[in-house]
């Protein structure tokens, strides 16, 4: 061999996988069994993998078979013409937005605390030219049709940007919008030519504890986002759902975003693995959560918002306690426990140990607080507050 081309192949060469590669495994998976940050962390199982790759080797942007038998299952899962497998939530949702939205000015309609709101960089301003209403629920749980009406633009003013989309989300924040008041917002929608989407991420939580069908969901709406993985334990994947037009059209701008993807095979395999497995373990997960919050209760800890699904939001002050007394307590402990702030989410691999352990540092806290002289308050409840709440520190740690 030609010894420059001999040296090139030599610098190209890389091994990523670690000698204690196995054993650091085994680690991070206990580490995410005692993790409340979020349902995205799990991880996938050697029994996952070992379905992944006996998936077919298509190239996705020309032909994929096992990706295309995924996309037929999902359309007909939702009740929908076709779906579109994508890398993210993030990138369903914003596809849906700028497929749908043909020429500005466009303006859209959510909650103030949707994921598309807060958590997308902007994109349906980037993507789409559109502006986005954001609105805050009055009954404190989720948005209505009274909400909502009084702020859609129509007419030909030329001072606003009309109203196009109204994009709901479900479950929002862990709790779950009632399908009448979808039902009642998509009518009125109809009616006046509004297009409506659903970033469904963890929609799979509310067929779970409502025992509605999928495709009893998603009919209310033009076009739905499905994540594989945050509830179900996928490692990476969404898909959009909606007409075949749509969907061609989303494909376009899936290729403009840089989304179109290639030998996706494998992939699609792990999520057909959680869509069989998996999302029979979500009450599991529920009952978890359910656990935490009446545990909380029971230790006169405030709660924010109560565990509908797989999260809980609390509030340690009621009983003397900061956020990041917590983190760093549990952070310590021969056991660690992750956690961020206010919210606690429960996903398919969290232990019963960890919600015990949590539940008994809090107590632990809880008794020295008394000693202090700490009196227990109340949680201020009164109207739409922000209920994710990340730690900093406000005071001096005492050792």
């Amino acid at each position: 061999m030609d010894p420059k081309l001999a040296s090139i192949i030599e610098q190209v060469k890389v091994d990523i996988i670690t000698p204690t590669q196995q054993r650091d495994n085994a680690r991070q998976l206990e580490e995410v069994s005692r993790s409340f940050i979020s349902d995205t962390i799990t991880v996938p199982t050697k029994e996952m993998f070992a379905y992944a790759v006996q998936t077919s080797l298509g190239d996705d942007v020309y032909n994929e078979p096992s990706t295309i038998a995924l996309e037929a299952h999902i359309a007909k899962l939702t009740g929908k013409e076709a779906a579109l497998f994508v890398s993210s939530g993030t990138m369903g949702n914003q596809l849906a937005i700028r497929t749908h939205l043909q020429q500005p000015p466009n303006s859209i309609i959510c909650d103030i605390r949707a994921h598309i709101n807060k958590y997308e960089a902007g994109g349906a301003a980037i993507h789409s030219g559109a502006l986005q209403n954001a609105l805050t629920p009055k009954n404190g749980h989720h948005l209505t049709l009274k909400d909502i009406e009084p702020h859609v633009v129509f007419g030909t003013d030329i001072h606003s940007a009309p109203t196009r989309i109204i994009c709901l989300e479900n479950t929002l924040d862990g709790t779950i919008m009632p399908q009448s008041d979808i039902i009642e917002i998509a009518d009125f929608a109809l009616k006046n030519g509004i297009l409506m989407h659903l970033d469904g991420a963890r929609l799979w939580h509310v067929a779970a504890e409502t025992r509605t069908p999928i495709d009893e969901l998603c009919a209310p709406f033009d076009s739905v986002s499905l994540c594989f993985s945050k509830g179900l334990g996928a490692p990476v994947g969404t898909c959009l759902v909606g007409p075949k037009e749509f969907i061609q059209k989303v494909r376009w701008f899936r290729k403009i975003f840089g989304g179109g993807m290639r030998q996706t095979g494998v992939l699609a395999g792990s999520v057909a693995y959680a869509l069989t497995h998996n999302f029979s373990l979500l009450p599991r997960v529920h009952a978890l959560a359910k656990r935490l919050q009446t545990g909380l209760e029971e230790l006169q800890v405030g709660i924010l918002s109560p565990a509908e699904t797989c999260m809980v939001f609390y509030d340690p002050s009621t009983i003397g306690i900061e956020y990041w007394e917590i983190i760093d307590r549990a952070a310590a402990l021969p056991n660690p426990i992750g956690l961020t702030g206010s919210r606690l989410v429960v996903h398919i691999q969290t232990s019963p140990e960890a919600v015990e352990d949590f539940l008994s540092l809090i107590k632990t806290l809880k008794e020295e607080k008394v000693q202090a002289g700490i009196v227990p308050s109340a949680v201020n409840s009164d109207g739409m507050r922000n209920v994710y709440i990340k730690a900093t520190r406000t005071s001096t740690p005492t050792r």
